[in-house]
């Protein structure tokens, strides 16, 4: 040992001569403890996530058709673009102009009194008046590919053929349209594009998320204020909630249905879509926004996302795809 090393350990109150056996035991000392960490480390429980039950599914909705009348099921899929029910895919088609720009119920609203369903590997519309339309739901490579706008943004969608765009044009009455499917492998819309502060995702055709929810007591709610009571087909939601309080769901972030986790976007600014009679394809143009607009503003502090629009619902993100059904509890997770 040197004197330096000799001095160093007196400082320490420790003599020169138990250097080896002081230093074995340090050692393994350090290495005890060493070992003892990454063992923890290793067997720790992650951290595990409260669930608590903040309802129950009541109905879930699929609305293959943007605008077109909803498809009640009593299980979906749920995919990152939305529920899906075997070949019914939620706002994956879509009525269009020549010229691509969207067509909804906003300005056609007979579009509400078109029934959609599934028989026999395709999709099946039914209107007032007029003979079905029988589509494949898997379309040909060959069809034309539109560019499509969707409130200014561009997204993609596959011509459904000439029978189609005949069929709608001459139910509408008004100009030439057409119908055009989406599929996974064309250009969707990006959240960011959508709303700036949000959560990336991509959509199809619905107006901003994969998946939109609703209370049926902030529905009771409304028409307890309401002369004419409206149906819940009025916010065409995919997700109805019962066993909450009236617009509980506006403080719900994070939710896990079945298997099934979703993150809160953002409330739903309602627009002149509501006023549109699900059973008769009348716009009023009023109620119940008007009714909505009374009490249903956002915070001053939000007006600048929100603007004046009432908020009405809660659009969510799917954060883990999986399926669900009616009847499973929602259980918040915190």
């Amino acid at each position: 040992m040197g004197a330096a090393s000799s001095r160093a350990l007196a400082r320490l109150g420790l003599p020169a001569q138990s250097r080896p056996a002081w230093l074995g035991v340090a050692a393994l000392g350090l290495a005890a403890v060493a070992l003892g960490a990454v063992a923890w480390r290793r067997t720790r429980p992650r951290r595990v996530r409260r669930l608590q039950q903040v309802g129950t599914v009541a109905q879930l909705w699929i609305y293959p058709v943007k605008s077109c009348k909803g498809v009640p099921v009593q299980a979906a899929e749920c995919t990152a673009l939305g529920m899906r029910w075997g070949h019914l895919r939620d706002r994956f088609w879509l009525v269009i102009k020549e010229d691509g720009h969207m067509v909804t119920a906003r300005q056609e609203p007979r579009l509400v009194l078109i029934s959609v369903t599934y028989e026999d590997s395709h999709l099946v519309l039914s209107a007032p008046d007029m003979d079905k339309l029988v589509l494949p739901t898997k379309l040909p490579s060959s069809n034309k590919l539109h560019d499509c706008r969707l409130f200014g943004l561009d997204v993609q969608g596959r011509d459904c053929g000439e029978e189609a765009a005949l069929w709608l044009t001459s139910y509408l009455k008004s100009q030439a349209y057409r119908l055009v499917q989406f599929e996974t492998g064309l250009k969707g819309r990006m959240s960011q594009d959508i709303f700036s502060s949000v959560q990336d995702y991509r959509v199809a055709y619905p107006d901003c998320s994969p998946l939109h929810l609703l209370s049926e007591a902030s529905l009771a709610d409304l028409n307890t204020r309401m002369e004419k009571k409206v149906k819940v087909e009025n916010f065409r939601p995919n997700i109805v909630v019962t066993g909450c309080g009236p617009f509980e769901e506006d403080s719900w972030d994070e939710l896990l249905i079945g298997s099934v986790e979703i993150k809160r976007v953002l409330a739903c600014p309602r627009c002149i879509m509501t006023t549109v009679d699900p059973d008769t394809g009348v716009i009023d143009r009023k109620e119940p926004l008007e009714t909505l607009k009374s009490y249903r503003l956002c915070d001053p502090s939000e007006r600048g996302l929100y603007k004046t629009s009432p908020l009405f619902g809660i659009y969510f993100s799917v954060e883990k795809i999986g399926s669900l059904q009616v009847g499973d509890p929602v259980y918040r997770m915190v």
